[in-house]
């Protein structure tokens, strides 16, 4: 058996303290620790297109929001998109294809997807969709668009001045009242600087099919238009005229690259504010129903890039156009105004309101030819 003496019994004595202080600090430490945060999950944003991203026009328009989204909220956000979806039965399958994979919020951007998003947005009611340009809705589903209608005025202003043949060209879409509307608003826009103008109309029945937008420019400068607008996705009408010596707009997106030498201006939709503003919305928890329409005003809608050669007091009327559309003293649907029969559709001094104008269904005087059925 082995005797300890009284040193070393001390000795035992002093580290067995200094041991258990030591391991007390060390459980005062891990208690003080505080548990990491958990960091927040990007909310996850899906867009579908009806065109591919490299239109040019208006599915480039949004996606290059899309970017812009993207730019500003950073890693709190992940967004993504299907491109070149059908308004069909396909629509349905990609919403809900986007719903399964996560997304929190989806964008749907063009008119044929309002009763497919209807139906996914009614099976998954904690997911918020948007539809643009449509006017239904729901508790989880809100609208957006844009006063196309705007730009189209302006396009018509310096479209009334650059004519020679005081014949005017537009290809068109699908006779929706957003593209009939656009249509009487440019002739609108021509006949307050030329009250000689005349519109002609050719009708493709697609979104983006460039060699049916090639075929109706080329109709339509055939019989005698020198100046084109379109209501039309891809930058075929404008690279036509390019091709047939003739002038035409961008629409959409700054079109210039595609007909340098007939762009007389471009009539564009900056998508990049609402949807800040909507992505914006459902990080905070502030998302809800509703419907928006922005224009000028809201920094939505503009004409850029006008060419050189378009004469300074056309280009003066449209900087003041710009100015009264933002600031509330300009209305482009101002009475009086006449329909393509000669009746009174809006009279003297009476504004038209946003429900007339989602439901034009009629030429205004000077449009020539029928509304499609």
């Amino acid at each position: 058996m082995t005797v300890l003496n009284k040193r070393s019994v001390l000795k035992i004595a002093a580290i067995s303290l200094v041991a258990a202080a030591a391991l007390v600090a060390c459980g005062k430490k891990e208690e003080a620790k505080p548990a990491a945060a958990a960091k927040a999950e990007p909310l996850k944003v899906a867009f579908a297109y009806v065109g591919p991203v490299g239109d040019g026009g208006w599915t480039f328009a949004h996606d290059n929001a899309r970017k812009a989204v993207e730019k500003e909220f950073g890693d709190k956000i992940v967004t993504s998109f299907v491109e070149k979806v059908p308004e069909s039965a396909d629509a349905e399958r990609v919403f809900r294809d986007l719903a399964g994979q996560g997304n929190k919020l989806i964008f749907g951007t063009t008119f044929g997807y309002m009763e497919p998003m209807l139906k996914v947005a009614a099976d998954n009611k904690e997911i918020k969709f948007e539809h643009a340009t449509g006017y239904k809705t729901a508790d989880n589903m809100r609208t957006y668009d844009s006063r196309t209608y705007e730009g189209a005025y302006m396009a018509g202003v310096i479209a009334g001045k650059m004519t020679k043949t005081n014949t005017l060209g537009v290809v068109a879409s699908i006779p929706i009242p957003e593209v009939i509307r656009n249509i009487n608003s440019f002739t609108m826009g021509a006949q307050s600087v030329n009250p000689k103008v005349k519109t002609k109309v050719v009708w493709v029945n697609d979104w983006f099919n460039p060699p049916k937008e090639t075929e109706a420019a080329t109709a339509l400068i055939n019989g005698g238009a020198d100046v084109l607008m379109q209501n039309t996705d891809s930058p075929a009408v404008l690279q036509t005229a390019e091709k047939m010596g003739k002038r035409a707009f961008g629409w959409d997106s700054d079109m210039t690259a595609y007909g340098p030498k007939a762009h007389l201006g471009s009539a564009v939709i900056n998508w990049a504010p609402y949807y800040i503003k909507s992505v914006g919305e459902a990080l905070e928890g502030k998302w809800s129903t509703g419907q928006s329409w922005w224009g000028v005003k809201e920094g939505a809608i503009d004409m850029v890039s006008v060419a050189a050669d378009v004469p300074e007091d056309a280009k003066k009327k449209v900087e003041e156009i710009k100015a009264g559309l933002k600031d509330g003293s300009f209305a482009i649907w101002k009475g009086p105004i006449v329909g393509q029969d000669g009746k009174e559709v809006l009279a003297k001094d009476a504004v038209a309101d946003d429900k007339f104008l989602g439901g034009i269904k009629f030429y205004v005087k000077g449009v020539e030819g029928k509304v499609p059925n």
